[in-house]
């Protein structure tokens, strides 16, 4: 970081205390507005904070779009695997940072959620969280019965939602960061280590719900309820599945053109 000069001084820039990192593959359409309504967040708080994007093995303009859009630092994760790109986002951050927030690139961060979030984290109660979850359009009612049933079950049990996930620095490299054995539901099996991490310490894990974090509606127009239901099953029925990214083929698939 370069120092500003101020009536012939030197200024030291402020240290960011917390980093939000954005995993991306091939988001060049998306990231600009995710960036856009983040930066706009961020600038309504209090603390300093940077943001990182992860291109993971991306082959359109993602890292340029990233660096166009406000990203402080573009870095690269070779392996396409989700838990791979954020644990090198979170490698990456900068010494001074105590908190971590991990951000999808097709989601919204509503400025007051981002307030929260950090308003629980800098209060020392709480070792991470994550927040309800809402479409950016409307969507077909099996897929809204399904988000729904999460919204519920991450209340109750104590999940956080890949689109938004905030902890404490230490918590996440005491627990050793995503498992990257898995291609879909790391952020569950995150949850519940942070869970256990933060009971030991007497912390409590959050789910927020007011506002509720914003992302992309964008594969019930990729994909039928046939597919949803499917890629369900075998992972309620099979959670062994999470470890083969052919069977978690939701998350790492895209139409050749999207809608």
């Amino acid at each position: 970081m370069s120092e500003n000069l101020c009536d012939g001084a030197a200024v030291k820039p402020v240290a960011p205390r917390y980093s939000v990192i954005i995993p991306a593959y091939n988001e060049e359409a998306f990231l600009p507005e995710t960036l856009r309504s983040l930066r706009e967040a961020m600038a309504a708080t209090s603390e300093p904070g940077e943001v990182i994007v992860v291109d993971n093995r991306s082959t359109d303009r993602t890292a340029e779009v990233a660096r166009a859009g406000g990203a402080d630092r573009v870095v690269h994760e070779p392996v396409n695997q989700i838990s791979r790109a954020r644990n090198a986002g979170a490698r990456a951050v900068d010494p001074a940072v105590e908190w971590l927030i991990f951000l999808d690139a097709d989601t919204r961060l509503p400025a007051e959620l981002l307030r929260q979030a950090l308003a629980h984290l800098a209060a020392g109660d709480t070792c991470g969280g994550g927040a309800i979850t809402v479409a950016d359009r409307p969507m077909p009612g099996h897929v809204e019965r399904l988000l729904a049933t999460w919204n519920a079950a991450a209340s109750w049990f104590g999940m956080a939602a890949g689109s938004f996930v905030w902890c404490r620095r230490d918590a996440f490299e005491g627990i050793g960061g995503f498992d990257e054995g898995v291609y879909a539901g790391e952020e569950v099996w995150l949850s519940r280590r942070l869970r256990r991490w933060g009971r030991r310490r007497g912390l409590a894990f959050r789910v927020l719900s007011d506002p509720p974090i914003v992302t992309s509606g964008r594969k019930s127009e990729w994909f039928s309820g046939w597919d949803f239901a499917r890629q369900l099953a075998v992972l309620l029925f099979c959670p062994w599945a999470t470890r083969s990214k052919r069977l978690c083929r939701l998350w790492y698939t895209r139409p050749a053109s999207p809608p």
